[in-house]
This record gives C-alpha cells, structure tokens and sequence, in this order.
C-alpha cells in the first residue's frame, strides 16, 4: 500500500506528464510543485519504480514517466486526445487540465445531487465556490454544471454541487428530421406561400428549384411583408439566402453547436450528392434531447413535474 507521500509524488508526476507532450519529468519538477527537497523525491521514486508504477528515463533529458499500472492505481483511464473530457471555469476551458473520472454520489436524490471529478493536471487554481461545467464525455455526450464545494489535492478530487446535467443523444440528425420536405418555389406568391403555412402549421420552408436550395422563408418574413402592404412580393423577393446545411449523417451533438453558433433555427439535412432530404429545426433537437414526448404534462405545469 501506497503512503500517502507516495501517492502524492505519483499524483504530481501524472500531472507533469500530462502536459509534457510524452517528454520525461525531472525529480527537480516534482520536487518544485510539492515543495520538497529533490533528494526526498528520488529516494522514493525508488520504490515506486520497485513497484512498476513509475518508468526512470536515463541521460541529461532523462527523468521520470508514469506506468500504465500507475494510472491504474488512481483509477485513471489512460485517455488519448480525442477522448479527453474537458473542464471548464466561468465558461472558459482550462488547458493542461481534463476530466479522468466522475463519480456521482447521490443520484437517488437529483435535488442534492453531487459529483466527485477526478482530474489530471493541477487543481490549484480551482477553488471552491467556482462554477464549473464537465464535458461532454466521449461515451454519452453528458455535461455536467456546478459548483465546487471540496477539493482535495492529495487525490486530486473536485467535489461539485451539480445545477445541471445534460445528455445529447448519439443520434443523427437523419433520423430525427422531418423527412417530407415542405418547400417554396422562388415565383410563389406571399399569400400562397401563408397559405401553405396555415396548412401545415409550420414556421419555415427552404425555397428549392430543381433539386437545389437556394434561400429559406421564415413565417416572420411574411408576416411582416403583408404588415407592410408588401403582399405583391414573390417568395424570391424577402427569401434569406443565408442558408446552413448539414450532412445527414451528423450527430445531434454537432447540429446542436451548429445551429447555436450561427443563431438560426432550422438546418437543411443533405445528403452525400448535397440533395436536400430533411429538415432538422431546433424544436426537434429540444424534444430529442428532452425526451418531453414521452412524457406528457397535461394537467401539470413544468415546475410541478
């Protein structure tokens, strides 16, 4: 079994070693961030390495790295770059600092729910009473808000107060979209073009000729073409050409981000010939990500469900 000074020099050499681009770390570095005397360090490190947990790395760029088994022991997945789960404070992402593990410790009870993050990097500049946000993790896109309420530098734990947690669905936008595509044609009038709004009960439609997108009509639009006696106008004349597409094989994640980066409201879901074949719009994304379909709320307002 580990002391707890052996634990806290493997603790700081994962650290190190997680920003140092694969290089090895000096005993000098640890010695620095534990504020030890390097001489206490190496003769540790001995035993460490007795143990398999720690890798000496010999000549003058030489130094320390450590094992597979020593991450196992913090039970620590050895992540690669595309894997990392990022941590964020005041809505700012912190470098040299990801995500190893999260352990919820009380789920039954969402209202007291908190979290226990365990972190690679230093924690030194979290503090508690900071907001933080987690994710979203590699396996099921979650996110996770907060605010820290412990932190704990021998096992370089956060605790965190969870405010909100968010799951995105791994699906793709082709399977939630609206398939049969309601379109515009450019020589539509305005009042056909309401009227077909009204039929539909929809807010939006691209305006398509032979086979291509080339603007969309929002119900806003004509509203307030006909407010201003406009009604003699075509759908080409107050059409938007500012259109957005996305593949059809794009997770709801990435539309998601899409549609919150560009402000818009509906995306045009193309397929691989750039086709349009969808359309995916935010309420659809919401009830995706909500899963309020499945539960209805007749009779109940949302704060008493």
């Amino acid at each position: 079994m580990l002391t707890s000074v052996q634990k806290e020099i493997l603790q700081t050499l994962i650290n190190l070693y997680q920003n140092s681009d694969g290089k090895s770390i000096k005993g000098e570095d640890i010695a620095e961030v534990m504020n030890r005397n390097p001489g206490t360090i190496r003769n540790q490190m001995q035993s460490l390495r007795s143990l398999s947990l720690v890798k000496g790395v010999p000549g003058p760029r030489g130094g320390y790295k450590p094992t597979i088994e020593a991450y196992h022991t913090f039970n620590i997945s050895v992540l690669n770059e595309s894997s990392e789960v990022p941590l964020y404070k005041n809505d700012k992402k912190l470098e040299g600092i990801s995500v190893a593990k999260i352990e919820f410790t009380s789920v039954p009870h969402p209202g007291e729910c908190e979290a226990a993050i365990k972190l690679l990097g230093n924690i030194k500049d979290l503090n508690i009473g900071d907001t933080v946000r987690v994710g979203p993790t590699p396996v099921n896109n979650m996110g996770i808000i907060g605010t820290i309420v412990g932190r704990d530098d021998m096992d370089n734990l956060i605790l965190i107060d969870i405010t909100t947690i968010r799951s995105i669905p791994k699906n793709t936008v082709y399977e939630i979209a609206s398939l049969d595509i309601i379109s515009l044609h450019p020589g539509d009038s305005i009042k056909s073009a309401a009227k077909v709004f009204a039929e539909t009960k929809i807010d939006g439609a691209p305006v398509i000729t032979e086979g291509v997108a080339i603007g969309i009509v929002s119900l806003t639009d004509i509203v307030k073409a006909l407010v201003e006696g406009k009604e003699d106008l075509k759908v080409r004349d107050l059409m938007s050409k500012r259109l957005f597409f996305v593949d059809k094989d794009t997770k709801i994640a990435k539309a998601v981000y899409k549609m919150y980066k560009n402000g818009v409201s509906r995306l045009i879901v193309v397929d691989k010939e750039h086709t349009p074949i969808g359309i995916v719009t935010r309420t659809d994304l919401i009830e995706q990500i909500t899963n309020l379909k499945n539960f209805p709320l007749v009779g109940h307002d949302i704060e008493d469900v």
